[in-house]
């Protein structure tokens, strides 16, 4: 499947933000702490797309720069998490958007699964596909700029009280 190339549109929950890309490909599970937050799930799942062949069709996406190494394109209004992009690196010529955000995710299938090292223990997978950890140098090291320690606590939330910001 690693050669089968799809071409899609996808955007967010509220629609104010839309794109296009084409031969999307690679399909992969994401299993680093960064992904966990980012998302609010135990894992993300991207596809890959050269920039020259991706294009936002509609509004216009907010940029955090979750580490050194990528930043993260989400809606402003609604909060969808649309797609990562590396900063500085070879990868720098793609844009990755998540499957979720996708028109029709059921056509393109998962190739593998990266960030292994992370993997919440409690989570199995029985897919046959390959697992990778991450490089020394593909780990995501937060940015100050970006305060996205994903050890860290969050400030203003309270372990003694119901959850919920002061």
């Amino acid at each position: 499947m690693a050669d089968e190339k799809v071409s899609q549109a996808g955007g967010c929950l509220c629609g104010a933000v839309r794109y296009e890309g084409e031969d999307l490909q690679s399909l992969v599970y994401c299993h680093c702490t960064m992904c966990q937050k980012a998302t609010g799930g135990a894992f993300a799942l991207f596809s890959q797309c050269e920039k020259e062949r991706f294009r936002i069709t509609k509004g216009e996406p907010k940029w955090y720069p979750s580490s050194e190494a990528l930043e993260r394109g989400f809606c402003q209004d609604c909060g969808t998490p649309l797609f990562i992009r590396a900063l500085a690196s070879e990868s720098s010529n793609w844009i990755m958007p998540s499957v979720g955000s996708l028109d029709h995710p059921e056509r393109i299938t998962p190739e593998r699964h990266y960030g292994i090292e992370s993997q919440l223990p409690w989570l199995e997978f029985h897919d046959g596909l390959p697992r990778e950890a991450y490089p020394e140098r593909f780990l995501e090291k937060p940015v100050e700029k970006a305060k996205a320690n994903p050890d860290a606590p969050l400030s203003g939330w309270r372990a003694d009280s119901n959850g919920l910001p002061d």
